[in-house]
């Protein structure tokens, strides 16, 4: 689908974003490619810095190959689960009471960013599919109710949400600080840092306020104005369709399959070892994480017959991913074995101050995110070297942690990479909604390079 050309400010800014958009489309390879190509380059990198044979390298990237495994199914189990979630019957419900909220074209822009913003602190695997099915639904009431909405600003401000996503609940590097024993563990000195200290900090917080009220005022601001030609959703097209997970029942096993007293035990279960994790003094990490929203989806569903569903609908999401992080695992053991995170850390160090440490990671990470937009992986590659040049500044390693974060989150606004399921339900392409999510990009860039100017100082 591709929006027409709109007058004045809209067109100006389409000519600005076109050379962009003609970039990302035509060299912007996929994301299992740049891990290939980041692989041998940190390959030649180890060779040729340090003092490390070919040999090493390979040694270093075979041991390294496995060094993730438990992380790499904690990110995987976040975005299934989040998938799953968004997708049962009481989510959907709710989305489609949400999409009667909004009574004209500025709140819907503004509604649909601010509830994607929301889901994304919740977990960023709802958040990066709440926005777009909201965005579909609030098009359809809209049409219903007689006014007009352009419906590519709308896909574009429920995927913007996505931009505090590393700031909230699930955010992959916090959690990953916060958990014993994680591949962070060797710079953390075998420490851990309670997410108290990141996710949880009254200055995170606020940073993820400024951002969500910025970018509304922005995505506000930037609407079509009456007159402006806009894309609306086909009158063809209505509320997706969500696939129905009942099954026949005919023998006793699809009665027992059909029933909630399953799921609601299993449920019940780990809410009850939640609390008792909580009150004995245990921390929020990435398994706990899990197992709240595992709870939650258990409690929702109708029955194992739903819950086998979901799994399969959500599952096609995670293959990509799942190939992806033992390569990312195996750059990792590259590095470490070869001593380039201390090389890279010392580099970094020389270009920093303390003052201005926590921007210059926040730069420095938006453009590793183009080459690893998984931020679970980004952490993999960056968070030891980030972590050790703030040892070295004497910068309390929190900062470093959330500047990683920042940046991760922040170039999602152009990086195709997460985009593409927001746009595969959308029916659009990236260079739809591209003009939109750089104005996301600028904004929320400047919030948060303040903050982290602000609490470095």
């Amino acid at each position: 689908m591709s929006t027409p050309s709109a007058p004045n400010k809209t067109s100006s800014r389409r000519s600005v974003m076109r050379p962009i958009n003609r970039f990302l489309e035509r060299w912007i390879p996929s994301a299992l490619t740049f891990a290939i190509v980041l692989t041998i380059i940190v390959a030649i990198l180890a060779m040729t810095l340090t003092q490390t044979s070919p040999v090493d390298v390979v040694t270093g990237w075979g041991d390294g190959l496995a060094g993730l495994l438990a992380f790499i199914t904690q990110m995987c189990l976040i975005l299934l689960l989040g998938y799953m979630l968004a997708n049962t019957r009481p989510v959907r419900k709710l989305l489609g009471w949400l999409a009667s909220v909004p009574t004209g074209p500025g709140t819907a822009y503004v509604f649909v960013f601010v509830v994607g913003a929301i889901a994304s602190l919740i977990t960023w695997g709802l958040g990066l599919i709440v926005g777009t099915l909201l965005a579909r639904e609030i098009a359809v009431k809209a049409r219903k109710r007689g006014y007009r909405v352009h419906f590519p600003l709308l896909v574009a401000a429920g995927y913007s949400g996505f931009v505090v996503w590393h700031m909230g609940y699930s955010g992959s590097g916090p959690l990953t600080a916060a958990t014993p024993d994680s591949f962070l563990a060797p710079a953390l000195d075998d420490e851990i840092i309670p997410v108290s200290q990141t996710i949880f900090s009254s200055w995170n917080m606020l940073a993820a306020l400024a951002v969500i009220v910025v970018v509304a005022v922005l995505f506000f601001l930037i609407r079509p104005k009456s007159g402006d030609p806009i894309y609306e959703l086909p009158e063809t097209v209505g509320s997706e369709e969500r696939d129905e997970a009942d099954e026949a029942v005919v023998t006793p096993a699809d009665r027992i399959d059909a029933s909630r007293i399953l799921t609601l035990i299993l449920g019940l279960a780990l809410v009850a070892y939640l609390i008792v994790h909580f009150v004995q003094g245990g921390t929020l990490t990435l398994d706990i994480v899990n197992w709240s929203f595992l709870a939650l989806i258990l409690l929702l569903v109708k029955n194992p017959f739903e819950l086998i569903h979901l799994t399969k609908k959500a599952a096609s999401n995670v293959g990509e991913i799942l190939l992806q992080f033992p390569l990312y695992a195996g750059i990792l053991g590259i590095m470490s074995s070869s001593g380039l995170i201390t090389l890279f850390s010392d580099a970094f160090v020389s270009i920093s101050t303390p003052t201005t440490f926590g921007v210059l990671a926040l730069l420095s990470a938006g453009i590793v995110n183009f080459f690893v937009p998984s931020g679970g992986g980004q952490f993999a590659v960056q968070g030891p070297i980030m972590i050790d040049a703030a040892h070295q500044l004497g910068v309390d390693p929190s900062i470093a942690i959330m500047a990683v974060a920042y940046g991760d989150q922040w170039t999602n606004m152009i990086q195709p990479f997460w985009a593409l399921p927001v746009l595969a339900i959308a029916g659009l392409k990236m260079r739809d909604i591209l003009g939109y999510t750089f104005v996301t990009l600028l904004g929320s860039g400047v919030v948060m390079a303040a903050v982290l100017l602000i609490v470095s100082l």
